[in-house]
């Protein structure tokens, strides 16, 4: 089954895209994504092949995830979400199996796709101390899986954690970290501008410029002033 949906992809890749993507991604020599390589396959499209390829087991997504090729690493992570998100019985298996290859989930967008709705989701209601032990990684995926996961916790308008791991990642500095972190900060804002706040007047005069510009960016131009000119 993995042969075909390996054909699949390359009948729709698309080699001026994979270009594109290579640069993108940052695949050069000494880049976060150094050796990535690319198809050029739409996500939509990835999405589409996932779901007819869901019934793959996890020994066969255990040899896409260490593909060196970049879509068929996400359409692996992508059938993960799928059967996480519809089956309860496989969440258990699936989020220890992602714990477990968290070393091929080495790309910001296979991160950003999948950390939140299998890592997050588990853990809602569980102990939650694996985060702040991948937040001190050496590895700065793992700490961007951190910081992601909790991405689901926000939604569900549960914000301790993320003000807690964005504390941990005040000073990294990676810039897919302080991009991260800035964001879900951002989210935090959007559903309660005051805990936000808070969190900044503390921390702003710290926080690398990067995470600021991310965390601040839906507040009006007079504000957003304000906090980059170390005026609050």
């Amino acid at each position: 089954m993995i042969n075909s949906l390996k054909a699949d992809l390359r009948k729709i890749a698309n080699p001026e895209k994979a270009k594109i993507l290579q640069r993108f991604f940052k695949t050069g020599k000494g880049d976060y994504g150094k050796g990535d390589l690319f198809l050029g396959v739409t996500v939509p499209e990835s999405r589409k092949i996932a779901i007819e390829f869901k019934a793959l087991s996890l020994e066969e997504i255990s040899r896409l995830l260490k593909s060196k090729i970049h879509e068929e690493r996400l359409i692996a992570l992508l059938i993960l979400v799928y059967n996480f998100q519809r089956d309860e019985k496989k969440r258990d298996e699936i989020y220890s199996f992602y714990i477990k290859n968290k070393i091929n989930i080495n790309n910001w967008d296979l991160v950003d796709l999948s950390a939140d709705k299998i890592v997050g989701a588990h853990l809602f209601k569980k102990d939650k101390s694996i985060l702040y032990e991948l937040a001190v990684s050496e590895n700065f995926w793992d700490r961007r899986i951190a910081i992601i996961s909790t991405f689901y916790f926000i939604k569900n308008n549960k914000f301790d954690d993320t003000l807690k791991i964005a504390k941990i990642l005040l000073n990294d500095k990676h810039d897919l970290i302080q991009k991260a972190v800035g964001w879900m900060l951002r989210e935090i804002g959007k559903r309660d501008i005051k805990k936000l706040e808070k969190y900044l007047k503390e921390n702003y005069k710290f926080m690398p410029r990067t995470m600021l510009r991310y965390s601040i960016e839906k507040f009006d131009e007079a504000k957003r002033k304000k906090y980059l000119q170390n005026k609050i």
